[in-house]
């Protein structure tokens, strides 16, 4: 049997197979909250070993995008509550990503009463969707200051609470895709002056106490954080490539210090190996690695010691039972781009199953 398809023992993290379920937005949490559409979208979706969610806001001043979930309400809770046991029914894990989209956003898209925040007031370049005006300019950020990063790092300790309380097995920081804890790690966006700007060690503070904080909430075994090095997501221009190999380096080591239970990687073509390479020998937990893998180059990630685990996006996408289809050497279900963001269930959940299977087929 493939690896891929063979359990996972790792010390913090014991899954059914290898393969994990990326997180992708789909914006279909109307009003903010998880429903019944979600809910029906991952229990489909449960063959895989670990399941990651889309970016679920700790706080409502995290809420950049239309239809984003939070997890920062009792109503939000309860909503999550259904998606967990309809996972769990396959011995399937999941985690919740928290996601503080930072100045990634507009002011539109963010409750009455909620501010855009960001490392520094620096805007982001271009633009997004908003269900009131269309496309819209991204707002200017209001700087946090100093005390307001402690209050941020209070917002995913209570959030990741809240994720144990709706039965999620872990949550994953989204350190990525140029959301609020990549800004300030890059330079070119944060420009602060006081113990979170500056030098090396300065940026990657306000990742290392996040992930610290939460680890005391809930378990460092119940941890994860989502890294993109090199990426220009976000309006992320990218910095000196020795000052970027330091930064990882240093954040892995620091995160291997705390023991969390992984580093998520999502490797862009303008990663240098030796960022990988730096990565995997400082991190001695799990390492996942994602984007663009097929089972076939995953199996050889896996094979080499590269990643511990692989993530899979768009191939869970379009097949809910993505898993039942390596198995069988099956066909792929194209991807329907139109729909990717849209409300209801057309690209959502209606993507077909392979002929003879059905939802409660039992995977592995």
């Amino acid at each position: 049997m493939k690896k891929l398809l063979m359990p996972y023992n790792g010390t913090s993290l014991q899954l059914k197979n290898h393969v994990v379920m990326a997180p992708m937005t789909r914006s279909r949490a109307i009003g903010n909250i998880p429903n019944a559409l979600m809910t029906q979208y991952y229990g489909q979706r449960k063959g895989a070993g670990l399941i990651i969610t889309e970016g679920t806001a700790p706080a409502p001043e995290a809420l950049g995008y239309a239809r984003m979930p939070g997890i920062f309400s009792d109503e939000q809770v309860k909503g999550w509550k259904l998606v967990t046991a309809a996972v769990h029914q396959n011995n399937t894990k999941i985690f919740v990503q928290l996601m503080h989209t930072g100045r990634i956003g507009h002011v539109a898209n963010l409750p009455d009463d909620a501010r855009l925040i960001g490392v520094s007031e620096i805007p982001a370049i271009g633009q997004m969707h908003t269900d009131s005006l269309g496309s819209q300019d991204f707002s200017m950020p209001d700087a946090l200051t100093t005390e307001g990063v402690q209050e941020v790092i209070g917002y995913f300790v209570v959030a990741a609470n809240n994720a144990v309380a709706a039965g999620f097995d872990g949550v994953e920081l989204h350190g990525a895709n140029g959301y609020l804890i990549e800004q300030f790690l890059n330079p070119n966006v944060n420009d602060r002056t006081d113990q979170y700007g500056g030098s090396i060690e300065n940026r990657v503070r306000f990742a290392v106490e996040v992930a610290q904080k939460v680890s005391e909430a809930i378990g460092k075994d119940k941890v994860g954080i989502r890294i993109s090095p090199n990426s220009t997501l976000g309006d992320l221009a990218p910095y000196d490539a020795d000052a970027t190999l330091k930064t990882y380096t240093h954040l892995a080591s620091e995160l291997n210090r705390l023991g969390i239970a992984y580093i998520h990687v999502s490797i862009n073509p303008g990663v240098p190996a030796e960022t990988l390479n730096a990565i995997r020998r400082e991190f001695k937990g799990t390492l996942i690695h994602s984007s663009g893998f097929t089972p076939e180059n995953a199996e050889i990630e896996l094979q080499t010691g590269a990643a511990d685990l692989v993530a899979f996006g768009r191939n869970f996408l379009s097949n809910p039972d993505f898993v039942e289809r390596i198995i069988a050497g099956a066909p792929f279900n194209p991807v329907d781009f139109t729909t990717l963001y849209t409300p209801g269930e057309k690209g959502y959940t209606d993507y077909p199953r392979m002929a003879g299977t059905n939802e409660k087929a039992i995977l592995l």
